[in-house]
């Protein structure tokens, strides 16, 4: 397809840090003081230069091709702000990265009602949104990490990558973190761990190299879209240890690339089989890994998200009636 110019907002900074390697023109609009949504390319990730800032007031100007929303003040806000009357007219497309809240099928999507496509991040995603007569496509996850990092785990302990868990306590599990740190050695990265003696907010850039010395990932969190933190460790070859919920029962191959259960007692036994078997550990990991390329690559996100842009321009020019089959995208 041909090369487009794309305007999206910097809502998630690892996710933006892969679909920008795809290769087209990305702008992505800053506003003085960086407030969301506008923090432009950010300090903490190594984006690709194809991605450009542009101050807001002079997106109008913008030749653009289409339009990604992410949020709901997204849509009913800052594009009506930013946008000229044809940029609101250009194809569009509302990348829905999170699980329905409040209800967990009862929640009609924002952008259920209008005319863009709806791309969800998970099949899981999908599934449990209301999302009315939108036409919707799955893109699974990638992640755009150095390629030279590597696993090695000889750190016998644990590692959690959760943002603020202790401000979003039943969702991220923040019980269930302390309750296995009682029993085994557990770290923590992300923003507000330093609160509880955690590593705090390690920009992207060192995250990895800094994760991969530990011998497992710890995902505690009961109910949300599926964690980069996931995928990444499985990227780079790093067994995972985490709840059966949401999507990860399709990505987590129990007792082969990790640990699954509902059961937060059987998930401390196995990370104590992990901190005492290295072997184990190692050999977990490499399959994560294998598993981790084959169904998140970068290159198979790519082919994806251009067919989402395809799908995108064609509802635009011919918008098909609402009652027709929907498109679906998927990894396998």
């Amino acid at each position: 397809m041909k090369r487009l110019n794309i305007l999206i907002w910097h809502i998630h900074g690892s996710y933006l840090n892969a679909l920008s390697r795809i290769e087209h023109d990305w702008w992505t609009p800053v506003k003085p003081g960086r407030p969301e949504g506008y923090g432009g390319r950010g300090a903490a990730y190594d984006l690709p230069p194809r991605l450009r800032e542009v101050p807001a007031e002079r997106v109008r100007n913008l030749d653009l091709d289409l339009i990604i929303y992410q949020t709901p003040k997204n849509l009913l806000e800052d594009g009506p702000d930013i946008l000229s009357a044809e940029q609101l007219a250009l194809p569009s497309i509302y990348l829905e990265h999170n699980v329905p809240r409040p209800h967990a099928v009862d929640t009609r999507h924002p952008a259920a009602d209008r005319d863009l496509l709806l791309v969800h991040v998970t099949q899981f995603n999908r599934l449990m949104w209301d999302n009315g007569p939108a036409p919707t496509m799955t893109v699974e996850h990638s992640v755009a990490i150095d390629p030279n990092v590597n696993y090695d785990g000889a750190l016998p302990a644990g590692i959690t990558v959760v943002n603020s868990m202790q401000k979003r306590p039943r969702i991220t599990g923040w019980d269930l973190f302390q309750q296995a740190r009682e029993c085994v050695p557990l770290q923590a990265v992300g923003m507000g761990t330093e609160e509880f003696g955690g590593l705090g907010d390690v920009p992207y850039r060192e995250l990895h190299r800094t994760v991969a010395r530990y011998r497992f990932l710890f995902s505690p969190i009961r109910y949300t879209s599926l964690p980069l933190a996931v995928i990444e460790a499985m990227t780079i070859g790093m067994p995972v240890v985490a709840l059966a919920t949401a999507e990860l029962p399709t990505v987590i191959d129990d007792g082969r690339t990790g640990f699954l259960s509902c059961d937060a007692e059987e998930l401390i036994d196995r990370m104590r089989w992990l901190l005492a078997d290295e072997a184990l550990a190692q050999r977990m990991g490499a399959a994560a890994k294998e598993a981790a390329r084959e169904r998140f690559g970068l290159d198979r996100f790519a082919r994806n998200w251009n067919a989402a842009f395809e799908r995108a321009i064609e509802l635009r020019r011919a918008p098909r009636p609402l009652d027709r089959p929907l498109a679906m995208v998927g990894a396998r």
